[in-house]
């Protein structure tokens, strides 16, 4: 595996801003739309609009700083084909930089580590590092996988995993420095798309998007076990924040798939509408919002009762969720 390191991004621009000199919701739900090209923000406890602006051509994936101030937002384009990230001040809803780079074709999934940004690349197969403070592309990591769609990071930011759709199988990169990176594959079933790591950090769950699976990965041992959860397109997987429970989005079917995880047994099957993508856990544990792209809304969920409690419209297409704390 190699490690190529990189320079500048792209020039900063301005956005259009959705109330200039007002701040907007903090604690905050932050929704993509796909369709509009847009970030929106929301209340979370009146479910309000509370903000938008435009970013680069189908953002799909969305990360949030931990202050709370910056949201970095990877443009995939409508094909796979998008070359950009949008940074967006998030007190102001506005695009204050947008990123390009060579090489840079249907960045995807993203997480963020201190001042730090880690997106995987499907066009060139990689793992890039983003300063979003110093405004630096500091290393491209070459994993060399199919389509590398998501990836999941440990704590400590010591270690991460990425599901790679058309290589079935999953990344698991590990550094003691944050500069030399090994890795290794860990097949599992057919197009794993959806990733989260376990609380505790002892398991790896992907869901498999091609054959209605999820591939349990044992960290240490790098054993898997699949679990058969019958999807017919799961497309996203977030765990509870104290470990007890696994939702599942399935495109196919517009459900949200509850799952044990002690257990291993489905104890839910939630219809949501026409094709279930994006899910985030509030933090504190009590809801769970779910994206309804083809019904143009999110749906919350009581994580107590496992209902419905209500839905709410979020711009066209929405499906990359984050939390502004």
């Amino acid at each position: 595996m190699k490690v190529m390191g990189m320079v500048a991004a792209g020039a900063l621009v301005a956005g259009a801003a959705w109330a200039q000199g007002k701040k907007t919701a903090k604690p905050g739900l932050v929704v993509l739309s796909k369709d509009e090209s847009q970030i929106l923000i929301f209340d979370p406890e009146t479910l309000k609009l509370a903000g938008y602006t435009g970013t680069g051509a189908y953002p799909h994936e969305v990360a949030v700083s931990g202050d709370g101030k910056t949201a970095i937002v990877t443009n995939y384009g409508a094909h796979g084909d998008g070359d950009s990230l949008s940074v967006i001040d998030l007190d102001r809803m506005q695009e204050v930089g947008h990123v390009t780079y060579p090489g840079c074709k249907g960045p995807h999934g993203i997480v963020i580590q201190g001042n730090k940004a880690f997106f995987t690349n499907e066009g060139d197969k990689t793992i890039v590092e983003f300063d979003f403070v110093a405004n630096t592309l500091d290393q491209q990591i070459v994993e060399g996988r199919k389509r590398p769609h998501m990836l999941a990071m440990a704590k400590d930011g010591k270690s991460m995993f990425v599901s790679n759709i058309e290589s079935n199988d999953v990344s698991m990169l590990t550094t003691k420095d944050g500069k030399k990176w090994s890795q290794a594959d860990i097949g599992t079933g057919k197009g794993p798309e959806g990733i989260d790591i376990s609380p505790d950090e002892q398991e790896v769950w992907a869901a498999n998007s091609g054959d209605g699976t999820v591939s349990i990965i044992e960290v240490k041992k790098r054993k898997v076990e699949k679990l058969d959860v019958k999807t017919k397109r799961s497309n996203r997987l977030k765990f509870t924040p104290d470990g007890k429970l696994v939702l599942i989005s399935d495109m196919g079917t517009g459900e949200l798939v509850i799952v044990d995880a002690a257990a291993r047994r489905e104890v839910k099957r939630l219809p949501l509408g026409k094709s279930a993508e994006g899910i985030l856990v509030q933090p504190d544990g009590s809801r769970a919002f779910v994206a309804v792209s083809g019904d143009n809304k999110i749906a919350v969920v009581d994580l107590k009762t496992l209902e419905v409690t209500t839905t709410f419209p979020a711009g066209k297409d929405p499906d990359g969720l984050a939390w502004r704390p």
